[in-house]
């Protein structure tokens, strides 16, 4: 029998361990389908089972967990917002790596995306791009003239966009191609048929680099800064948090109140930053990544610097959520925020040795 975990008992969500072992022998035996193994492992986690322990006790490794459980969560979505009967089915069955992709969409933007999956049989990669072309497109007020709020057009746009940034004829003809392949209206594959005559290139400007820091010293100063939260989050969360001021000369900082905050080195970009606050976040949910790998950051913004700037990224009121942009020209949504630092943490490479100080000073 797997070991109950030593914390769980004194967790206020723990469950009973007979429908612990339960969950963990359904999981070890596949009984169900991959939604209810999501849903399993979920449960498991919220009553102090951690991703090891699950491991050891089911087979299911540290990344399949992760995937089961945000798919599950995006599939219980798809059915509140009234997806088809066909795309339910076939996504009760298989997709969960589909349905991981969709994660950082809206409700409704989930369920238009797993359709156009669905008919077309994507697979995760191409799911992936889908996504982010979903999640570009919605940063617009109003669409690009020809193209309408439908997943289809929005990655054609993206062809579109890609095409004419490409002079390669080779590369351009694939983007026009895969633009009227996902085309939804007959304004959009017009647009696109036009790049078959129009051999414009339009320059692609480049995103700038995210500022990120990594700590490196334990005897850096710290800045002590408000969380606003985990997203999803409002920009009325943003606002709701106080504007503080730090008492010299240990920087205490007094507040009333529920509120979480967290130690930052004093960087200079944090020192001259007039009104810093933290979103919690993966990195999966920042703009223009080439990073395979996912990792907790915090990102920390100025609320005072609201003024457009092509060089920066902000954070911005993206249709009543708070997203994350680079903004390549005057944007139509409000600015919230310029992102100052995005933080990593730092590097451990045994966690259990760092817990004897004894053996560090050796």
């Amino acid at each position: 029998m797997t070991d109950q975990p030593p914390n769980a008992q004194n967790l206020e969500n723990a469950m009973d361990e007979e429908i612990a072992q339960d969950l963990l022998q359904k999981l070890r035996q596949k009984q169900g389908n991959w939604v209810e193994w999501g849903v399993a492992i979920a449960k498991l986690q919220k009553a102090g089972y951690n991703p090891q322990t699950i491991f050891e006790a089911t087979g299911f490794e540290q990344v399949q967990q992760n995937q089961v459980v945000v798919g599950a969560q995006v599939y219980s979505s798809l059915e509140k917002a009234g997806a088809s009967q066909a795309v339910i089915s076939h996504y009760a069955t298989r997709g969960s790596d589909v349905l991981y992709e969709l994660r950082l969409l809206t409700q409704e933007e989930r369920a238009a995306a797993a359709e156009l999956t669905f008919n077309h049989r994507l697979d995760l990669d191409e799911a992936r791009e889908v996504a982010k072309a979903i999640k570009d497109f919605s940063r617009f007020r109003t669409p690009p003239e020809g193209f309408e709020n439908h997943p289809g057009d929005a990655v054609a746009y993206q062809c579109w966009k890609l095409a004419r940034q490409n002079s390669d004829l080779q590369a351009r003809s694939r983007q026009i191609a895969k633009g009227l392949k996902f085309a939804h209206s007959q304004t959009a594959r017009t647009q696109i048929e036009r790049l078959l005559t129009d051999f414009t290139v339009v320059p692609k400007r480049p995103a700038p680099i995210l500022p990120f820091y990594r700590l490196e010293s334990e005897e850096e100063l710290p800045r002590i800064v408000p969380v606003v939260g985990e997203l999803p989050l409002t920009p009325q969360d943003l606002q709701a948090v106080p504007f503080i001021k730090e008492v010299e000369p240990f920087r205490m900082v007094k507040f009333a109140g529920e509120q979480a905050w967290v130690p930052l080195p004093g960087w200079q970009v944090l020192l001259s930053a007039e009104d810093p606050l933290v979103i919690l976040c993966n990195s999966d949910s920042l703009p223009n990544q080439t990073r395979n790998i996912s990792e907790p950051v915090l990102v920390v913004l100025d609320r005072a610097q609201r003024e457009w700037d092509a060089n920066s990224y902000f954070v911005v009121d993206n249709s009543g959520q708070v997203d994350f942009q680079w903004l390549e020209t005057v944007p139509e949504i409000p600015i919230l925020g310029r992102i100052i630092l995005v933080l990593r943490a730092k590097k451990i490479l045994d966690e259990e040795l760092t817990k004897d100080s004894w053996q560090i000073d050796e």
